[in-house]
């Protein structure tokens, strides 16, 4: 049983900052790669940024410059810090995990979604 909890979504204005957190719970060995998604009306789910277990970072072109991920492997935790924020922005935030839960056995899990709205 393993769960990822979000949270920080919210509405801000147009240039306004947001942070979120999506926290791992349950028993696990370890986490790898984690990232943060979203997907805006009428459109298809995105990759937004990823943090690999090492921390390595990848940022979309869209973002890039203004969203900053990072993580903390001692509370199992994501972040992903939204500056400059614009109304294009709007969206439901989704946390992904690659979790390893025992020997070879491994699962990519999904937190419920924080909807970030920002308003012009």
């Amino acid at each position: 049983q393993v769960q990822l909890v979000e949270s920080g979504g919210g509405l801000v204005q147009a240039g306004g900052s947001l942070r979120l957190s999506c926290a791992a719970s349950g028993i696990f060995v370890s986490i790898n790669d984690m990232g943060w998604y979203r997907q805006a009306p009428g459109k298809q789910r995105e990759l937004v940024a990823t943090i690999t277990s090492g921390g390595t970072t990848n940022c979309a072109d869209s973002v890039k410059g203004r969203f900053t991920i990072s993580r903390d492997s001692a509370k199992n935790t994501v972040y992903l810090q939204m500056n400059s924020l614009k109304p294009e922005d709007t969206a439901v935030y989704y946390c992904n995990a690659g979790i390893i839960l025992g020997l070879l056995r491994a699962g990519d899990y999904w937190g419920q979604g924080t909807q970030v709205t920002v308003s012009s």
